[in-house]
């Protein structure tokens, strides 16, 4: 029994800012896009040629190739087309079809949007527009032109073929993740840092995770709860590797030797020594925090100056300026936000000061840690991981 196939046209994102390098990145793309859709099972095809990607496959696994698309970076946009014969007539007759199902829709008003990238074609973009808006018009009486506010938008693209379609949806814009380098990423079980996870693999990085588990005085649930948002994270981010470290010792060093309102800065410390170590074995090139400026005590410019002194490799912060308002909002966005407010204590909450130090001194930092004397447990910690992919 033969499929009925149909055909989804994309629009890369930033690609076209590109210069030498473009097609690297359009190479990493379509890679990024053949690898997500391999786990459909179906005969399903990727081409790019012109600026755009087609994706061909049966119309029922839309639903499927859809999820895709609306968590695949690198897109502007996307829609399902309708291919029909490159000719005058058979594309006028494509738009005064898609006119009807918008109409039937719930679209009153419309407009016309004509590309022609293949100058050989007989009709002018413009004329393409105004001819399609006639055949719109004609074959549906009730719907109107409105080029500056319509409902919804019919679409021509004459290229290697002619495409016609309406209803595009919104990409996720940014870079194709891998084309950025490694980044090893500092997840709690918190709202930010997944949302951090997300805005760098927006641009281009390959998002390694590492989280600090403190068994048993946190909860095997709260473990769950990081992995849960691992994967919720990993469908953006091509996937995650996800490497939980056992800080029990190291936790409880610090709440034995140090000042109490110390022990938050110190145990962020300890994870920013033990992340660069591990990032340098995994061959990640900077740590990612959901840091955000003044958020939390230990999120003073004072305290992050403590807390990264002690290392050397760069620290991205991609919330540094933005509000928990609007981390709240895009971690609903991107579907975490629900797992993360479930009430499992991570390590950094799970022994906080009532009075902790608020604009701490980095000497003063750096003798109270070097008392600890960690680099033996920090170790032990590097070695007894767990990876989750």
């Amino acid at each position: 029994m033969n499929q009925n196939m149909v055909t989804w046209l994309l629009k890369p994102s930033e690609l076209t800012l590109k210069g030498d390098n473009r097609k690297s990145f359009e190479g990493v793309l379509k890679s990024n896009i053949q690898r997500l859709l391999s786990k459909i099972e179906a005969k399903v095809s990727v081409k790019f040629t012109a600026g755009r990607y087609y994706i061909s496959a049966p119309e029922e696994k839309s639903n499927e190739i859809e999820d895709i698309l609306s968590h695949l970076i690198g897109i502007s946009g996307w829609a399902k087309t309708v291919t029909c014969e490159k000719t005058p007539q058979a594309v006028i007759n494509a738009a005064a079809e898609e006119g009807r199902k918008i109409y039937a829709n719930g679209a009153r008003t419309f407009k016309i949007d004509a590309r022609r990238t293949d100058k050989s074609f007989p009709l002018s973009s413009y004329e393409l527009c105004c001819e399609g808006g006639n055949a719109v018009t004609n074959a549906v009486t009730d719907i109107k032109v409105d080029i500056h506010n319509p409902q919804d938008t019919i679409r021509i693209e004459i290229r290697e073929k002619a495409f016609v379609y309406s209803g595009g949806k919104k990409g996720l814009y940014g870079l194709p993740v891998g084309t950025a380098g490694r980044g090893l990423l500092l997840l709690s079980g918190g709202i930010d840092s997944p949302v951090a996870a997300f805005f760098m693999a927006t641009r281009g990085i390959i998002i390694d995770a590492i989280h600090f588990h403190a068994y048993p005085y946190t909860s095997i649930e709260a473990k769950e709860k990081v992995i849960t948002l691992a994967k919720l994270t990993g469908k953006y981010c091509m996937g995650i590797h996800l490497y939980i470290l056992n800080f029990t010792k190291v936790q409880m060093r610090i709440k034995e030797r140090s000042p109490a309102e110390w022990t938050t800065v110190l145990l962020r410390m300890a994870m920013m020594e033990a992340a660069e170590k591990a990032a340098k074995k995994i061959k990640c090139k900077c740590l990612i925090t959901g840091e955000s400026l003044s958020q939390v005590a230990s999120q003073t410019m004072e305290n992050i100056a403590c807390t990264q002194s002690r290392i050397k490799l760069p620290v991205f912060r991609p919330l540094i300026g933005i509000s928990k308002e609007e981390i709240i909002t895009k971690a609903k966005q991107i579907g975490t936000f629900e797992t993360s407010i479930l009430p499992f204590q991570d390590c950094c909450t799970l022994f906080t000061p009532k009075h902790p130090v608020l604009r701490g001194k980095v000497n003063e930092a750096n003798e109270l840690y070097e008392k600890l004397e960690l680099d033996e447990l920090i170790e032990e910690s590097l070695q007894d991981y767990e990876l989750v992919k």
